[in-house]
This record gives C-alpha cells, structure tokens and sequence, in this order.
C-alpha cells in the first residue's frame, strides 16, 4: 500500500459523497483544457471541494499513485521545462514527444483564442507563463542560493502569479506558488494549486513537485523531508465519475486482497550535483524511477 493512495481515494470517495455540483467556466477564463494538472472542459460540471490537502513525508515515500498508471516521465520533463530550462516553448515539449500544451500554443501569427503576441516573440509559445516567468525572475537559480547560503530563510517563495503577466499569459498557472525551508537537515516543501482537476492533474502535480523537492536536496547535500500540497479547488469532472469509481473499486479490491502495490524508490544519479545538468532529454538519464508496479491505466476523459 502507498499513503499516497489512502490520501487521494479517500479524497475521491468525499468529492463524490459531499462535494458540490458546479457549472463549469467559460472557455475563455477556464484554462486548460485537455493537459493533466490544469483540464477545464467546457459546458461538463464538476463536483469540488474547497480547501483539500495532502501530506507526505518524503523520506518515507515517493508519492505516485500505484491504483493507478501516472506517466512519470511526462510529469518530471514538464517540471524541467519550467524550472530548469525555464521555457515557454512548446516546441521544446513536441521534441521529447509530450504534447499537452499544444491546444495554447500562440501560432505564428500571435495568436490564440482571439487574443494577439507579437509573433516575434511569443509564436510558439504560451506567452508569460510558467517557465517565462521563472526566466524572468530567476527563481531556480535565487532558491538554491539562498539554501546553500542563507538556509534560516522564511522567504524561500516561488511565485508563478505575477500580476503584471496575467494578461499575456496564455493560461494562469494552475500551481502557482511554492514555499521552502530546511529543518534539522531535511528539505520542506508547501505548494499552492488554485485549482486542481483530481482525476488527471493532482497526481501528476504530486509527482513533479516531489521530484524537484527530491532533486534539490540531493544537489544541496539534504533529505527530502515534509511535502505538503494544498488545493483551493479539488474538484472531478461528471464525465470523470465512472472513471474515478473503477480507480476507488480497483483500490478497494487490491487493499482488501493485500495486493496493492508499494510505492516505487526514486533514483537520482549521484554525480550530479547541479540541478541544471540532470539530463532533460526524452531518455530522462539521471532519474528513474525503480520497481514502479500499478494497477494499470486508467483512462479519464479529457476536453475537446
């Protein structure tokens, strides 16, 4: 059994039995909609419930969901496209075959829904987002030294929600916040999502946020310590239900047969100490992850 899925079917089972049933936004102020983490389908309800948070400690888990098939790879290189590479280029995603960006990507011309870039900069982008904004701001490179270099710090925030680049953003981000300390050698991480599609973006956000907390520390020579993931809006598309019931009927069958299996051990290669030299290509060379067994895919709709 994993803690990771006690947590996330046990939130699944309260979404379907107390969450409230909402109309969805309209396309234009929904974001995405058909990329994990940040789906937003268009005239589908969802059941949602506010203030949700999981907790992990990382020393004693890597949290991936095994009642189920998370596509790691996918998940870790979409963290490096925005912390390490600090990218808004789509391109750089459809290269290493990962296509769920591609709905906002700004075409040549600058635009996309009806909003306009200067093609110059922004075609094949999605404008001032995500790793734009990480860019901009260099808040990799400012994190890590402020750890090596000021570890007692309280201010150890990443903020991806600038005001002043929401207009130009091709979509919000979704998580858009993460806060940093060190205790007793052990590195913590708190990260914020305003909004959090259960289905298909949480356990790919859990998983992203755990390996970059993971790869952090061991470039710093710390532990993974305390991982903690808050969600303002937990919510499952009605179009989602049955997909979500057969993940709680497959994890309630393998619990009571004993048969669920354990979470996975995440392999960092130990001569690399620099974050920014972990290999970021399709092969994904300096992070494995090992012995990872699951219940099987488990396939959820997603917009068109």
């Amino acid at each position: 059994m994993t803690k990771f899925d006690d947590q996330y079917i046990d939130l699944c089972k309260r979404i379907l039995k107390s969450g409230q049933e909402v109309e969805n936004y309209k396309k234009a102020d929904s974001g995405n909609k058909a990329m994990p983490g940040h789906s937003a389908q268009e005239g589908v309800k969802t059941i949602r419930l506010p203030h949700q948070i999981l907790q992990f400690d990382l020393e004693e888990e890597f949290p991936i969901l095994t009642s189920k098939k998370v596509a790691f790879k996918t998940a870790v290189l979409e963290m490096f496209w925005i912390y390490q590479v600090q990218s808004n280029d789509v391109r750089w995603l459809q290269e290493r075959n990962i296509h769920i960006w591609d709905e906002w990507e700004i075409d040549e011309a600058g635009d996309y829904l009806g909003r306009h870039w200067d093609p110059k900069e922004f075609a094949h982008t999605i404008g001032t987002a995500y790793g734009w904004i990480v860019n901009r701001y260099k808040l990799t490179q400012n994190l890590i030294d402020t750890l090596k270099n000021d570890p007692g710090n309280r201010r150890m925030v990443l903020s991806l929600w600038q005001n002043e680049y929401l207009p130009t953003a091709a979509l919000p981000s979704c998580v858009w916040n993460s806060e940093w300390n060190i205790t007793d050698g052990r590195l913590n991480l708190l990260v914020n999502s305003r909004s959090s599609d259960v289905p298909l973006g949480l356990p790919f956000n859990i998983v992203q946020y755990a390996t970059f907390c993971y790869l952090i520390a061991h470039c710093l020579g710390l532990k993974p310590g305390l991982f903690t993931f808050v969600t303002n809006d937990a919510h499952i598309y009605e179009n989602q239900v049955d997909g979500i019931k057969e993940q709680i009927k497959k994890y309630d069958k393998a619990m009571a047969d004993g048969t669920l299996p354990s979470a996975p051990k995440l392999w960092i290669n130990p001569k690399v100490k620099d974050f920014f030299k972990f290999d970021n290509s399709g092969a994904l060379e300096d992070i494995k992850l090992e012995n990872y067994e699951n219940l099987g895919k488990i396939t959820m709709p997603i917009a068109v």
